[in-house]
Protein backbone atom coordinates (compact mmCIF):
# COMPACT_ATOMS: atom_id res chain seq x y z
CA UNK A 1 0.00 0.00 0.00
CA UNK A 2 2.98 2.14 0.97
CA UNK A 3 4.57 1.61 -2.65
CA UNK A 4 1.08 2.07 -4.02
CA UNK A 5 0.61 5.65 -2.32
CA UNK A 6 4.11 6.73 -3.08
CA UNK A 7 3.25 6.23 -7.23
CA UNK A 8 -0.15 7.62 -7.10
CA UNK A 9 1.36 10.81 -4.97
CA UNK A 10 4.52 11.13 -7.68
CA UNK A 11 1.82 10.77 -11.00
CA UNK A 12 -0.20 13.60 -9.14
CA UNK A 13 2.31 15.61 -8.70
CA UNK A 14 3.68 14.86 -12.55
CA UNK A 15 0.49 15.54 -13.44
CA UNK A 16 0.16 19.05 -12.57
CA UNK A 17 4.09 19.49 -13.68
CA UNK A 18 2.60 19.35 -16.77
CA UNK A 19 -0.58 21.09 -16.94
CA UNK A 20 1.32 24.31 -14.95
CA UNK A 21 4.06 23.74 -18.34
CA UNK A 22 1.23 23.80 -21.06
CA UNK A 23 -0.18 26.79 -19.40
CA UNK A 24 3.65 28.44 -19.04
CA UNK A 25 3.06 27.56 -22.98
CA UNK A 26 -0.21 28.67 -23.67
CA UNK A 27 0.38 32.18 -21.98
CA UNK A 28 4.10 32.49 -23.98
CA UNK A 29 2.32 31.82 -27.45
CA UNK A 30 -0.18 34.22 -26.55
CA UNK A 31 2.47 36.80 -25.42
CA UNK A 32 4.14 36.20 -29.02
CA UNK A 33 0.87 36.61 -30.76
CA UNK A 34 -0.14 39.62 -29.43
CA UNK A 35 3.93 41.47 -29.76
CA UNK A 36 3.53 40.32 -33.18
CA UNK A 37 0.35 41.57 -34.45
CA UNK A 38 1.10 45.05 -32.69
CA UNK A 39 4.69 45.34 -33.73
CA UNK A 40 3.26 44.89 -37.35
CA UNK A 41 0.27 48.07 -36.95
CA UNK A 42 1.22 51.33 -38.51
CA UNK A 43 2.98 53.80 -36.10
CA UNK A 44 1.22 56.73 -35.71
CA UNK A 45 2.06 60.37 -34.52
CA UNK A 46 1.10 60.93 -31.38
CA UNK A 47 -1.03 64.44 -30.42
CA UNK A 48 1.26 66.69 -28.54
CA UNK A 49 -0.26 68.73 -25.55
CA UNK A 50 1.34 70.77 -22.64
CA UNK A 51 3.70 68.69 -21.10
CA UNK A 52 4.26 66.32 -23.56
CA UNK A 53 8.67 65.72 -24.39
CA UNK A 54 10.30 64.33 -27.27
CA UNK A 55 11.08 64.34 -30.86
CA UNK A 56 7.65 65.35 -32.25
CA UNK A 57 7.59 68.20 -30.19
CA UNK A 58 11.09 69.60 -31.40
CA UNK A 59 9.72 68.77 -35.32
CA UNK A 60 6.74 71.12 -34.09
CA UNK A 61 9.02 73.75 -32.52
CA UNK A 62 11.47 73.75 -35.27
CA UNK A 63 8.41 73.89 -38.10
CA UNK A 64 6.82 76.84 -35.90
CA UNK A 65 10.08 78.81 -35.44
CA UNK A 66 10.36 78.42 -39.55
CA UNK A 67 7.16 80.30 -39.89
CA UNK A 68 7.87 82.67 -37.54
CA UNK A 69 5.33 81.91 -34.08
CA UNK A 70 8.16 80.15 -32.07
CA UNK A 71 11.43 81.89 -30.73
CA UNK A 72 12.64 79.87 -27.89
CA UNK A 73 15.21 77.31 -28.00
CA UNK A 74 13.95 73.97 -29.65
CA UNK A 75 14.16 71.78 -26.77
CA UNK A 76 11.00 68.93 -27.33
CA UNK A 77 9.67 70.58 -24.28
CA UNK A 78 5.98 71.45 -25.17
CA UNK A 79 6.27 74.37 -22.05
CA UNK A 80 3.92 77.14 -22.26
CA UNK A 81 6.28 79.45 -25.21
CA UNK A 82 5.59 76.41 -27.41
CA UNK A 83 1.87 76.07 -26.51
CA UNK A 84 1.26 79.62 -26.93
CA UNK A 85 2.95 79.44 -30.84
CA UNK A 86 0.90 76.55 -31.72
CA UNK A 87 -2.38 78.61 -30.28
CA UNK A 88 -1.04 81.88 -32.78
CA UNK A 89 -0.71 79.39 -35.51
CA UNK A 90 -4.17 77.68 -35.19
CA UNK A 91 -5.75 81.40 -35.40
CA UNK A 92 -3.97 82.02 -38.34
CA UNK A 93 -5.12 79.45 -39.90
CA UNK A 94 -8.79 79.61 -38.96
CA UNK A 95 -8.85 76.25 -36.85
CA UNK A 96 -9.89 75.36 -33.12
CA UNK A 97 -7.24 77.74 -31.51
CA UNK A 98 -6.50 75.02 -28.48
CA UNK A 99 -2.97 75.25 -27.83
CA UNK A 100 -3.03 71.32 -28.59
CA UNK A 101 -1.20 69.87 -31.19
CA UNK A 102 -3.42 67.22 -32.99
CA UNK A 103 -4.32 66.00 -36.10
CA UNK A 104 -5.81 68.55 -38.02
CA UNK A 105 -2.56 71.02 -36.47
CA UNK A 106 -0.16 68.49 -37.66
CA UNK A 107 -1.58 68.52 -40.98
CA UNK A 108 -1.41 72.35 -41.81
CA UNK A 109 2.45 72.02 -40.24
CA UNK A 110 3.08 69.81 -42.81
CA UNK A 111 3.89 66.81 -40.32
CA UNK A 112 1.69 64.47 -41.10
CA UNK A 113 3.09 63.66 -43.74
CA UNK A 114 5.22 64.35 -46.43
CA UNK A 115 3.82 67.14 -49.01
CA UNK A 116 6.02 66.38 -51.76
CA UNK A 117 7.30 70.15 -52.78
CA UNK A 118 10.39 71.24 -52.33
CA UNK A 119 12.20 74.56 -51.05
CA UNK A 120 12.21 75.78 -54.60
CA UNK A 121 8.56 75.27 -54.80
CA UNK A 122 7.85 77.47 -51.40
CA UNK A 123 10.40 80.03 -52.74
CA UNK A 124 8.43 80.44 -56.18
CA UNK A 125 5.22 80.56 -54.58
CA UNK A 126 6.22 83.09 -52.16
CA UNK A 127 7.18 84.98 -54.67
CA UNK A 128 4.45 84.51 -56.64
CA UNK A 129 2.29 85.68 -53.83
CA UNK A 130 3.89 88.65 -53.26
CA UNK A 131 3.83 89.80 -56.64
CA UNK A 132 0.44 89.26 -57.07
CA UNK A 133 -1.33 89.81 -53.34
CA UNK A 134 1.26 92.28 -51.18
CA UNK A 135 -1.00 94.16 -50.36
CA UNK A 136 -3.74 92.04 -49.57
CA UNK A 137 -4.39 90.81 -45.82
CA UNK A 138 -3.03 87.41 -44.92
CA UNK A 139 -5.97 85.24 -45.49
CA UNK A 140 -6.07 87.34 -48.64
CA UNK A 141 -2.38 85.94 -49.31
CA UNK A 142 -2.71 82.49 -48.79
CA UNK A 143 -6.00 82.19 -50.94
CA UNK A 144 -3.59 83.18 -54.16
CA UNK A 145 -1.36 80.51 -53.12
CA UNK A 146 -4.38 78.29 -52.67
CA UNK A 147 -5.60 78.83 -56.18
CA UNK A 148 -2.11 78.02 -57.68
CA UNK A 149 -1.89 74.50 -56.10
CA UNK A 150 -5.71 74.41 -57.36
CA UNK A 151 -4.63 74.70 -61.10
CA UNK A 152 -1.35 72.13 -60.10
CA UNK A 153 -4.34 69.04 -59.29
CA UNK A 154 -6.41 70.74 -61.91
CA UNK A 155 -6.82 69.18 -65.29
CA UNK A 156 -6.75 72.21 -67.43
CA UNK A 157 -3.36 73.41 -66.14
CA UNK A 158 -0.31 72.64 -65.90
CA UNK A 159 0.68 69.76 -62.91
CA UNK A 160 3.56 71.78 -61.18
CA UNK A 161 3.62 74.72 -59.32
CA UNK A 162 6.70 76.24 -61.42
CA UNK A 163 4.09 75.22 -64.93
CA UNK A 164 1.10 76.86 -63.49
CA UNK A 165 2.97 80.14 -62.69
CA UNK A 166 5.49 80.60 -65.62
CA UNK A 167 2.34 79.97 -67.68
CA UNK A 168 2.18 82.68 -70.31
CA UNK A 169 -0.46 84.98 -69.42
CA UNK A 170 -1.69 83.17 -65.95
CA UNK A 171 -0.06 85.98 -63.91
CA UNK A 172 0.68 89.50 -65.04
CA UNK A 173 3.32 89.68 -62.09
CA UNK A 174 5.73 87.50 -63.56
CA UNK A 175 6.70 90.05 -66.41
CA UNK A 176 6.74 93.14 -65.06
CA UNK A 177 9.09 94.74 -61.87
CA UNK A 178 6.93 93.09 -59.06
CA UNK A 179 8.43 89.11 -59.83
CA UNK A 180 11.67 91.10 -58.66
CA UNK A 181 10.97 91.75 -55.36
CA UNK A 182 12.02 89.63 -52.88
CA UNK A 183 9.59 87.71 -50.61
CA UNK A 184 8.35 88.69 -47.37
CA UNK A 185 8.32 86.59 -44.46
CA UNK A 186 4.82 87.12 -44.53
CA UNK A 187 4.55 86.21 -47.90
CA UNK A 188 7.07 82.62 -47.26
CA UNK A 189 4.18 82.01 -44.15
CA UNK A 190 1.36 82.35 -46.66
CA UNK A 191 3.04 79.73 -49.19
CA UNK A 192 3.74 77.49 -46.69
CA UNK A 193 0.21 76.99 -45.17
CA UNK A 194 -1.06 76.91 -48.31
CA UNK A 195 0.93 73.81 -49.38
CA UNK A 196 0.13 72.56 -46.14
CA UNK A 197 -4.10 72.89 -47.34
CA UNK A 198 -5.49 75.67 -46.24
CA UNK A 199 -7.84 76.85 -49.14
CA UNK A 200 -9.92 80.17 -47.83
CA UNK A 201 -11.32 80.17 -51.15
CA UNK A 202 -13.40 76.80 -51.10
CA UNK A 203 -11.48 75.51 -54.71
CA UNK A 204 -10.96 78.13 -56.64
CA UNK A 205 -8.98 78.12 -59.53
CA UNK A 206 -9.30 81.80 -60.60
CA UNK A 207 -9.23 85.25 -59.15
CA UNK A 208 -9.43 89.00 -60.33
CA UNK A 209 -10.04 92.42 -58.85
CA UNK A 210 -13.10 93.82 -60.00
CA UNK A 211 -11.98 97.34 -59.71
CA UNK A 212 -9.02 96.74 -62.17
CA UNK A 213 -9.96 93.85 -64.36
CA UNK A 214 -10.82 94.14 -68.28
CA UNK A 215 -11.15 90.88 -69.46
CA UNK A 216 -15.07 90.29 -69.93
CA UNK A 217 -14.36 86.47 -69.59
CA UNK A 218 -13.20 86.40 -66.19
CA UNK A 219 -16.29 87.59 -64.81
CA UNK A 220 -18.60 85.04 -65.91
CA UNK A 221 -16.85 82.29 -63.80
CA UNK A 222 -19.33 81.09 -60.99
CA UNK A 223 -18.37 83.43 -57.63
CA UNK A 224 -16.94 81.28 -54.59
CA UNK A 225 -15.98 83.67 -52.31
CA UNK A 226 -14.49 87.42 -51.84
CA UNK A 227 -11.54 87.83 -49.61
CA UNK A 228 -9.85 91.68 -49.45
CA UNK A 229 -9.88 93.08 -53.05
CA UNK A 230 -9.80 89.67 -55.03
CA UNK A 231 -13.11 87.68 -55.83
CA UNK A 232 -12.35 84.22 -56.28
CA UNK A 233 -13.96 81.99 -58.80
CA UNK A 234 -14.12 78.18 -59.80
Amino acid sequence: MDFMSKNEKLTKHLIKACISLSLCLIIIALSLIIYNENINEPAEMTLSSFGSRGEEVRQIQRKLKSLGFYTGSVDGIYGTATKNAVTAFQKSCGIKADGIAGPTTLLYLGLSSSSGYSSSDVWLLAKLIAGEARGENYRGQVAVGAVVLNRVTHASFPDSISGVIYQKGAFDCVTDSNWNVAPSDTAKKAATEALNGWDPTGGAIYYYNPRTATNRWIRTRPVLTTIGNHIFCA
